[in-house]
């Protein structure tokens, strides 16, 4: 390490040295606005979380209904399930909702429970004048009255010779509580936003940086456009992957040093291999969308103040994009969730929250298939007009930057 000359005519010594840059790079760093910045950033984390809990609960309140499935003959099916819409808005959505069943000829209703994994709470079997309710003890207690009160619908009689349920109680393996699979959904969606709106920024600040150096006019005379688009992209995925293992490895330690771990939530649909794994998938998609996006709008700005000025609506819009996915969770069948699944920005959270909820994994390379189409089309978009607004210099400036790109490649071959 070189020394430094003190006022004195000496020398400084190693230490000494690295005291002045300390000194200087933590002064730098105090009055600068990216530190201020970096402590807002977590009162803003704290409010978007507090956003999507107060979302999380209305969807809870919602989708909280008790999902009985009716696994009885053709005819009866139909009475029960016509009975249970008749009734229902008279007494403002309080009775279970009933989801006919294809049960198999001679099955148990204890295996078509368990053979729904957590889509429905119970099995309702038997006939309207004997209804048999199977599942957890604690929900066959509290759905016996509305059983009856459904099955005297469907059968038409007074409320005074409604039907006797029989109960029919059996273990629930742990982790299919619709509720409690629908926190784990919330949960992966609400930290895969956080990641993504975290990280993608970089992309912006490094594009900037490159315009100001003259870079991209380099890059640009020496490979096709949407090349150095797509290499920006993935390097900054990379170092994103870098900075989640760090912070991963850190919350984990944090939680295992606090006694927690994975148990506490509810088993995704999908399991936990992949559920992680198309977290990692999704999130690398949302990123790239993301990405993209601001690549695009950093090709029209030239400073960061313009930077922020045109990003700031793509964060806000973006925001807005999280609650719409998130709400969708609470009606999976809805046009909502359809139309959320279908958004390349708001399908990576919708999706993540699928594999929580229900399972089977082909929808979920449908849905990565889509979302890739979509990065490459933004990607196409971004260069092009990165190309008009910003490569304008003549044939001077043409050979030029043919010139200082042979002169870049010949460096990185050294």
């Amino acid at each position: 390490m070189t020394t430094t000359p003190d006022r004195s005519g000496g020398r400084l010594t190693a230490l000494s040295a690295a005291l002045v840059v300390a000194r200087r790079d933590f002064s730098a760093v105090l009055f600068s606005r990216s530190f201020l910045a970096f402590l807002i950033g977590p009162l803003f984390m704290l409010a978007v979380s507090a956003l999507a809990s107060s979302v999380g609960q209305q969807v809870e309140q919602n989708a909280g209904r008790p999902r009985l499935g009716v696994a009885m003959a053709p005819a009866d099916t139909a009475a029960m399930t016509a009975a249970a819409r008749r009734i229902d808005g008279e007494l403002d959505r309080l009775l279970p909702e009933l989801v006919p069943l294809r049960a198999q000829p001679g099955e148990a209703p204890a295996a078509t429970l368990a053979g729904q994994r957590g889509a429905v709470d119970a099995v309702l079997s038997g006939t309207p004048e004997h209804p048999v309710l199977t599942g957890s003890a604690g929900m066959v207690e509290a759905q016996q009255v509305p059983v009856r009160l459904i099955a005297a619908a469907a059968l038409d009689t007074r409320p005074r010779a409604m039907p006797k349920v029989t109960l029919a109680p059996v273990a629930v393996p742990s982790g299919t509580n619709k509720i409690a699979r629908m926190r784990t959904a919330q949960l992966g969606q609400t930290v895969l936003f956080l990641l993504t709106m975290l990280l993608a920024g970089m992309v912006l600040s490094n594009l900037v940086e490159e315009k100001a150096n003259k870079i991209i006019e380099i890059l640009a005379a020496a490979i096709p456009m949407d090349a150095v688009f797509l290499g920006k992209l993935f390097a900054m995925l990379a170092v994103s992957f870098v900075g989640i293992a760090v912070w991963g490895l850190a919350a984990g330690g944090v939680l295992l040093g606090g006694g927690h771990s994975l148990a506490e939530l509810a088993a995704p649909a999908v399991g936990w291999p992949a559920f992680l794994a198309l977290g990692v998938a999704y999130f690398a998609m949302a990123y790239l969308l993301l990405g993209a996006v601001f690549l695009t709008i950093g090709s029209m700005a030239s400073t960061v103040r313009e930077v922020q000025t045109l990003s700031m609506p793509v964060t806000m819009l973006q925001l807005l994009v999280f609650f719409f996915a998130t709400a969708a969770v609470g009606a999976p069948d809805s046009w909502m969730a359809r139309t959320a699944q279908i958004v390349p920005f708001s399908s990576p959270f919708t999706m993540l929250a699928r594999a929580a909820m229900e399972p089977g994994l082909a929808p979920h390379l449908l849905a990565l298939a889509w979302q890739a189409l979509w990065v490459t089309l933004f990607v196409r978009f971004g260069a092009q007009l990165f190309r008009r607004r910003v490569l304008k210099s003549g044939p001077a400036g043409g050979a030029q930057g043919r010139s200082g790109a042979r002169r870049w490649l010949r460096l990185g071959r050294a």
